[in-house]
């Protein structure tokens, strides 16, 4: 115990064995690997410390310095045969009243119409409303192997339910991932939430082509319950296990793992207790055979396709459990749930072959808000267009319950061309579906009829009404007005690329292959420090435009080992080295300034005439606090906290004006998409504009556009040779097609966007030095 990092000498022996202390990994290392193990923990600068050994005794103990053994038992003591848990609980009926509503109400116009104001509450119900206040906030992009995450279209709205995560950069395989949960139906019953947060999880899921369907699929299923809070919740609890069992049992697909919370329940000292719902939150996972191939929400504005709906359910239409009925302040008894487990499979199959044979254009799932809610959803991130939808195909005659009842199933939009195909392929495997309506891209509006009834929703109003709720909640985490700005901006700031005409997206016309084996002799080193996370893509970047690359950690260059000077352009990546104490790249600095040996080989290579350096995130904090860009200035740059004082993760455009980079010069005049990922982004530039070599601007001057506030819209500047590049957003994330959130619909077929000419660029200049 005495070989433990104590930072508390008063904890007792209990404190210290007990104690769960988070961030900390035990491993048991064969003793002959010991000496290799705690070489790497000391390049990486990682705390490692030997604490004991194994014994074969079966015996276990801690053991104090002074030779006492505060704890010491043997194993069998610790692992033995626990007696059987017998819980016992009553099964308490539990009645809701249903929802109670109109379709219309009289005002002193006469009768109106109502569905407007109840679309409008059930869009503003956080559930249903807009996540952007989450998705803003949290880095989307790094590894630079996100092939799908929340955010799409022109307008970057997070509107997609599936993540998909590629497994590696050849941009095939990946793993997708989705979440499912029904809390309100889940009151009404625990039985029909279990199944219902399995089909959301699945519906969601869908929109990836799965190796091999639905078989791909593994579960893990996360119970948060209140047991023992109250008579019968004990009993909910078993039916609900009992009921999400049989469902996937049934749909053949395995629930391996989960894990559980079963004390959701607060007493206060005034005796008052508050139980939370039982609720089961279900993770989906499984293998992608082509990341390229996943399906968006977004609709594709082509007059020459139409919207199916496909239910998955095999139920009635019902409203009990749904967001609807929660606005209303009602729960309701009577909730949906899948009749036909088999059915549910086979809908869930014959949209990944759909896929697979590249028919659906657009997708989207239908759970909280209901068929309404997915149909805005999927025009909410385009600029332009709409739909006309008719609901005569659709079984039932209550227009609230057909258009806010929240039976599982799923909404696609075909290919006219596909039509045929399309029905033939449905009636062949039993699969009901209905043709409800068609793109309008001339119109913003969504039209529904059904028989006489017709009503018209303004897609830009609701959009507006769904994303309220998101800037209340993004009030009290960003600062200086800028929630009211991303509200007031967000619809105004489309994301928008422009490439050069000479721009043909081919490995071939760089000269390039993603299969060379034979080292180049260019030599480029990615030079890192604890807490640096995105060396891996920034690799990949270099390799593949024809550098050889090296690892450099900070502890080579102040040991000595490495010296650069076998390298002609070196790359600090983006991240948070050493958590950010002190501000960004304040420590990574210091280990630079403060190491003679590191300082030296920093000195030697930037003296050097034949030499490049890019800074990304981190890396550019970094040569600006190292003053590598502009020396000479008297007023130095500085890297400010963003304006909103919190973390930014956005997807946007920037312009690359002409400027006298080595590394940019040729891509003057283009427009692309690229990610932002920091916390302290903000160019402060003291001298005029004309004195800084200016690469990239942000396409917008006002926030979220311009994320961070920076001076004359600047996201990246250049020495005033070209040489020395430092930039906040990371290119090295945006060079395929895949790693874009939106990316021209006529351009897909690319290998790679204009981001990779940066790196070739780099490396056809130093093959001439």
């Amino acid at each position: 115990m005495s070989k433990l990092p104590i930072g508390d000498k008063t904890l007792s022996a209990k404190e210290i064995i007990a104690n769960e202390s988070q961030e900390r990994m035990g491993l048991l290392i064969d003793e002959k690997h010991i000496d290799h193990v705690r070489r790497i923990a000391e390049r990486e600068r990682a705390p490692l410390y030997v604490v004991g050994e194994t014994t074969g005794d079966a015996h276990f103990s801690f053991k104090q310095g002074d030779g006492v053994k505060p704890f010491d038992l043997d194993v069998a003591q610790m692992f033995g045969h626990s007696p059987k848990t017998i819980m016992r609980d009553e099964t308490v009926e539990r009645h809701y009243r249903d929802a109670e509503y109109t379709h219309e109400e009289t005002s002193e116009n006469g009768k109106d119409d109502v569905l407007d104001k109840y679309v409008s509450r059930v869009l503003q119900l956080e559930a249903v409303a807009c996540k952007d206040w989450l998705t803003n906030k949290v880095d989307r992009s790094v590894t630079g192997k996100i092939a799908r995450q929340q955010c799409q279209g022109e307008i970057q709205l997070p509107l997609s339910d599936c993540g998909v995560v590629a497994l590696d950069y050849r941009g095939k395989k990946g793993i997708a991932t989705a979440l499912g949960h029904a809390p309100q139906a889940g009151l009404a019953s625990p039985e029909a939430g279990s199944v219902l947060s399995v089909a959301e999880a699945l519906t969601n899921i869908v929109w990836a082509p799965l190796a091999d369907g639905l078989n791909s699929l593994s579960l893990s299923a996360n119970w948060m319950w209140p047991c023992r809070s109250q008579k019968g919740e004990d009993a909910r609890l078993y039916s609900a296990v009992k009921a999400l069992s049989e469902f996937c049992l049934a749909l053949k697909v395995n629930v391996p793992t989960g894990k559980d919370s079963l004390s959701l329940t607060q007493q206060y000292p005034n005796g008052e207790k508050i139980i939370a719902p039982g609720t089961v939150i279900v993770s989906a996972g499984g293998e992608v055979s082509d990341i390229r191939k996943v399906v968006s929400p977004v609709l594709v504005n082509d007059k020459n396709s139409s919207l199916y709906h496909i239910d998955f359910s095999f139920d009635e239409q019902r409203l009990g459990g749904s967001a609807f009925a929660q606005s209303l302040g009602f729960v309701g008894d009577d909730v949906p749930t899948v009749k036909n487990p088999e059915y549910f499979a086979d809908c869930f199959n014959a949209v990944q072959e759909m896929i697979e044979k590249g028919w659906i254009m657009a997708g989207h799932d239908i759970s909280a808000g209901g068929l309404i809610t997915t149909l805005l959803e999927m025009c909410f991130a385009n600029t332009e267009g709409g739909m006309h939808v008719n609901l005569h195909n659709l079984a039932g005659n209550d227009i609230i319950k057909m258009l806010l009842a929240e039976n599982p199933g799923v909404v696609v939009q075909v290919s006219d061309k596909y039509k045929e195909e399309f029905k033939e392929y449905m009636e062949e495997n039993g699969i009901g579906y209905a043709k409800i309506g068609y793109p309008t891209p001339t119109e913003r509006t969504i039209v529904i009829k059904k028989d006489e009834y017709t009503h018209t929703f303004d897609i830009d109003a609701l959009r507006d009404t769904w994303y309220k709720t998101s800037y209340l909640l993004d009030r009290d985490q960003s600062f200086n007005g800028c929630a009211a700005k991303r509200r007031d901006n967000y619809k105004k700031q489309p994301v928008e690329m422009q490439f050069h005409p000479s721009f043909k997206g081919s490995l071939e016309s760089y000269g390039i292959s993603a299969d060379r084996r034979t080292p180049s002799g260019i030599k480029a080193a990615i030079i890192r420090e604890k807490g640096t996370n995105g060396e891996r893509e920034m690799a990949y970047s270099l390799y593949l435009a024809g550098f050889d690359v090296k690892d450099v950690m900070m502890t080579d260059l102040i040991t000595g080992r490495e010296t650069l000077e076998d390298v002609n352009m070196i790359v600090f990546c983006g991240g948070f080295s050493n958590s950010d104490v002190l501000g960004s790249a304040k420590g990574w600095a210091g280990a630079f300034l403060y190491n003679p040996k590191a300082k030296e080989a920093l000195d030697k290579f930037y003296a050097r005439k034949d030499t490049l350096s890019l800074g990304i995130c981190n890396g550019c904090q970094l040569m600006v606090e190292l003053n590598l860009i502009n020396p000479d200035h008297e007023k130095r740059t500085r890297m400010l906290h963003n304006d909103s004082h919190k973390f930014e993760s956005n997807f946007l455009g920037v312009e690359i004006p002409q400027n006298k980079s080595v590394m940019f010069s040729s891509l003057s005049g283009d427009k692309l998409g690229i990610w932002v990922a920091h916390g302290e982004g903000k160019f402060s530039l003291p001298e005029s504009e004309d004195k800084y070599n200016v690469v990239a601007r942000y396409n917008y001057a006002e926030y979220p556009g311009n994320p961070n506030g920076s001076d004359y819209n600047v996201a990246g500047i250049c020495s005033a040779d070209g040489r020395h590049l430092a930039m906040m957003p990371h290119l090295e994330r945006a060079i395929f097609p895949w790693q874009n959130a939106w990316y021209p619909a006529d351009r897909r077929q690319d290998d790679v966007t204009p981001w990779i000419e940066a790196f070739v660029n780099a490396r056809q200049w130093i093959e001439k030095q």
